[in-house]
């Protein structure tokens, strides 16, 4: 991929999350569900791609990645909307008229690349907090781990358009 084809995928990205489309949280909730859905319909093709990455057994791919990522997904399903809240905390004593608190924000594009022992797990699981959080991603899988690497972007492909998350 050339520096020009990076530059737009970013271009886009920033634009998309210019709408604040990715604010509302039943957007995040949507976007969580539908990778948390991707994920349970392809598992058996994600342990054979981790077999043939990793030599892991399709028990061990389970409990160590993908059993551990739909896990994360679906707490994150479950308590967004208590996170996205915002949180009042003490006003001082300067300020005793006013009101404050912390609002959760997202930065916007974020940066995903992950490592080859844990190809799925440390992709889709940091993959899960950046949708949560309200932001757009991209995702560079690890070169170590072919067949789990070109799994994940042709489920992530599938399901999100670019300018939301791309590989």
């Amino acid at each position: 991929m050339t520096q020009l084809e990076i530059s737009e995928i970013v271009q886009s990205q920033r634009k998309f999350f210019r709408t604040n489309a990715t604010l509302p949280v039943n957007f995040r909730i949507d976007a969580l569900r539908k990778l948390h859905n991707a994920i349970k319909s392809n598992e058996e093709k994600i342990a054979k791609a981790i077999k043939s990455d990793l030599g892991k057994s399709a028990m061990e791919s389970y409990m160590c990645e993908t059993g551990l990522t739909l896990s994360e997904i679906s707490y994150m399903i479950k308590h967004l909307k208590r996170f996205a809240c915002e949180k009042r905390v003490r006003t001082p004593l300067p300020q005793y008229l006013s009101r404050s608190f912390k609002k959760p924000s997202p930065y916007g594009v974020t940066l995903i690349m992950s490592p080859w022992n844990y190809p799925l797990l440390l992709t889709l699981s940091p993959l899960c907090n950046a949708l949560a959080a309200g932001n757009t991603a991209v995702v560079k899988p690890s070169a170590y781990s072919p067949q789990t690497s070109e799994l994940m972007a042709n489920i992530i492909e599938e399901i999100f358009p670019p300018e939301y998350v791309a590989v």
